[in-house]
C-alpha cells in the first residue's frame, strides 16, 4: 500500500497484520480521491476507524490542512504514527486512541470538519451508530461531506430518519462508498 499522489507520492505505508483492518486498495483509494479532489485543499479531515491511517494520510498528502485520526486498536495507532513520520505529515495530524463514539463526543464543540471519512468493520451496523451520533453533532454542518466505506450489501435506508441526504454512491466488487450531507 502506498500514497497515490501529492507531497508523499509513492511512499509505502505500513499496515497491521491480521483481519482487524481491511486496507482500502490503491485502485479504490485513487477513485475516491479523484472524486473528492476539489474539496481537499486546506480542508479539515476526520478519519474514523482509521486503521493504518492511509486515507487520512492521502488527504494530507493531497493538500488537506489537517487530519484527525480516530482508532482504538493500539497496534493500528502505532502504525498511524509510524506512517505519519515516514510521510513527514505528523505536524498536520492528530491521532486519537479511543473508540469512535467517545471521540465524537469528546471533540464536540471544539472542532468542525469539512470531510469525514469512516471505514467501520463491516456487518456490525457501525455506520448507523456513528451517523446517529453525527446527526446532531457540531463537528459538521450542511456543507460537510461524509463518506462511508461499507460492504456492498449494506443498507442506508435510514438516512432520511437521521436527517442525511445521499449525494452519490460508488460501488466496487465487494464494497461501496456512500457520500452524504446532513440536512439543515
Amino acid at each position: 500500500m502506498r500514497v497515490i499522489a501529492g507531497s508523499a507520492k509513492r511512499l509505502q505505508l505500513k499496515t497491521i497484520s491480521g483481519l482487524d483492518t481491511r486496507p482500502t486498495t490503491d485502485r479504490i483509494k485513487e477513485t475516491l480521491f479523484n472524486m473528492i479532489a476539489p474539496s481537499l485543499y486546506d480542508c479539515s479531515f476526520l478519519d474514523l476507524f482509521a486503521g493504518s491511517g492511509a486515507i487520512g494520510i492521502e488527504a494530507l498528502s493531497r493538500g488537506a490542512g489537517k487530519a484527525v485520526f480516530v482508532e482504538q486498536n493500539p497496534k493500528a495507532v502505532q502504525c498511524i504514527h509510524e506512517n505519519l513520520l515516514h510521510t513527514h505529515l505528523e505536524q498536520k495530524a492528530e491521532v486519537r486512541k479511543e473508540d469512535v463514539i467517545g471521540a465524537i463526543r469528546r471533540m464536540e464543540g471544539k472542532q468542525r470538519f469539512d470531510l469525514i471519512f469512516m471505514d467501520p468493520p463491516y456487518h456490525q451496523e457501525w455506520e448507523y451508530q456513528v451517523l446517529k451520533e453525527l446527526a446532531s453533532s457540531s463537528l459538521l454542518d450542511k456543507d460537510t461531506l461524509i463518506i462511508v466505506e461499507a460492504a456492498k450489501e449494506t443498507s442506508f435506508s435510514y438516512l432520511d430518519e437521521l436527517g442525511f441526504s445521499l449525494v452519490k454512491e460508488k460501488e466496487y466488487k465487494t464494497n461501496k462508498h456512500v457520500f452524504l450531507h446532513r440536512d439543515e
